[in-house]
């Protein structure tokens, strides 16, 4: 049974590269291997304090295009995000496919754009005016499989991954055993002349489109010598936005990443909203994640996203606990996400296989995300990651309460939330000086209804 390089967790240590991993330019036979180090560039300076919107094209509108969202590129900017990370826009398999329409994952063409969302000039059209507005845009990437009817399979089928004589799908990496992804097919990182298609198709994104950067899908699913390889062509592009979805390899901020995922916060808000975990457990994510990575490292945290839109029902699963948790994803220490239609208050799920599409309705939470958007451009203390201040649990006689204090030179910001169903009451610690408050909602005289919250910002 040939098999990919893959990451299995529980055989970490034959897979993780070092700090400075090495990057291998693969070996032909007219050209031997090239072998040298490479660790991935800072973070650009447009990203330091940025909010991150994901855009579920097919799902957007009643027409489901790259041109409705340009029409709404403008409204966009107004809620005050960065970053316009697109769900994958590429052709979707026919053969297996799942549902009506497929699976945006399953890719036919890494080089084309989905007809059915419009075309390369439409998407590239979009970029030129997202950049216009100050907006950045970075594209969902699937770089582990591929549609079982794109052109590699037959063109080139020793790219990927076989079980005796039949091409497989992808395995889990945590087990070993399938994913139960059918619609597409695993490829192999062994083959160094899959790894350059792939960097080839990366870098012409970012050459000949102008986007600038990545979501990759199912990181840790592809070696991190490759990230390695892949960050060191496009970085000589331009300075690229990188996030992994994943949260298991603190290397992966060495070879490629910027960003990655939350995945344990989303356990935790989940916990929190159904009184399975406490504030204590907060603060302990917040240790573990400190220690687990880079000083550098930035996660995305999130109170929805297409995945727990689409498989969990978040919205409902979240309930009353909405607003005070995004208040908590807002000001803690990465980035956060707003999930497209989560402005619109998003009370239901979206499909995943067919189409669907988001209830807009009268926007009713733009000016919530709007001000916390704004809190976070213009307050030091808030920016992402190193380029922000560490939150320090403030002690306020309740266990029901959170309060975290971010301090960065002059700005101060102070978030306090009741994180239960029930009125609580708290103090702060004696003799602290706080500044004004800057969003409210439920606070009575040292009181805070269930959910509700305050936060306080220096001017």
């Amino acid at each position: 049974m040939m098999k990919k390089y893959l990451l299995p967790l529980l055989f970490a240590g034959a897979f993780l590269v070092s700090c400075n991993p090495t990057v291998e330019t693969p070996e032909t036979p007219d050209k031997p291997a090239v072998v040298d180090t490479y660790k991935r560039k800072a973070m650009p300076e447009w990203a330091k304090n940025a909010v991150i919107y994901e855009v579920n094209t097919r799902q957007y509108s009643k027409e489901g295009t790259l041109a409705k969202v340009r029409e709404d590129l403008p409204r966009i900017k107004d809620l005050g995000v960065d970053i316009l990370w697109f769900m994958p826009i590429h052709p979707i398999g026919k053969k297996k496919r799942k549902g009506t329409m497929g699976s945006y994952y399953s890719i036919v063409d890494f080089k084309a754009v989905n007809p059915d969302l419009g075309t390369t000039e439409d998407f590239k059209g979009l970029v030129d005016d997202a950049h216009k507005l100050g907006l950045k845009v970075i594209l969902d990437w699937v770089p582990n499989h591929t549609a079982w009817d794109n052109a590699w399979i037959t063109e080139n089928p020793d790219w990927y991954t076989y079980d005796n004589d039949t091409i497989t799908h992808p395995l889990d990496p945590n087990s070993g055993s399938p994913t139960g992804w059918t619609d597409v097919a695993d490829l192999n990182y062994d083959n160094p002349d899959m790894r350059l298609a792939m960097i080839d198709a990366l870098t012409y994104w970012v050459k000949d489109v102008g986007i600038d950067g990545y979501r990759c899908d199912v990181a840790g699913f592809v070696p991190n010598d490759f990230w390695a390889q892949a960050s060191k062509a496009l970085n000589a592009e331009k300075d690229v936005f990188m996030l992994a979805e994943w949260d298991n390899v603190p290397e992966h901020f060495e070879s490629c990443f910027h960003m990655n995922y939350g995945w344990g916060y989303k356990d935790l808000i989940k916990g929190l909203s159904n009184g399975e975990k406490t504030v204590d457990d907060v603060w302990a994510y917040q240790k573990e994640q400190s220690e687990k990575y880079p000083e550098d490292a930035v996660t995305m945290y999130f109170t929805t996203n297409h995945d727990e839109n689409s498989w969990h029902n978040f919205p409902k699963i979240l309930g009353d606990a909405q607003k005070a948790l995004a208040v908590m994803t807002h000001t803690f220490d990465g980035m956060p996400l707003i999930y497209s239609g989560q402005e619109g208050g998003m009370p239901d799920t979206l499909s995943f296989f067919y189409k669907d599409e988001i209830e807009w309705g009268d926007y009713k939470l733009t000016d919530f995300y709007k001000k916390l958007n704004t809190l976070k451009h213009e307050n030091g203390a808030l920016g992402n990651g190193i380029h922000g201040a560490n939150p320090e649990r403030l002690e306020v006689g309740n266990d029901k309460i959170y309060a975290a204090k971010r301090t960065k030179g002059d700005d101060t910001v102070i978030t306090v939330i009741n994180l239960s169903d029930k009125e609580q009451a708290y103090a702060l610690p004696k003799g602290m000086e706080t500044p004004p408050e800057y969003l409210s909602e439920g606070q009575g005289k040292g009181t805070l209804a269930p959910w509700g919250y305050v936060v306080m910002a220096s001017e």
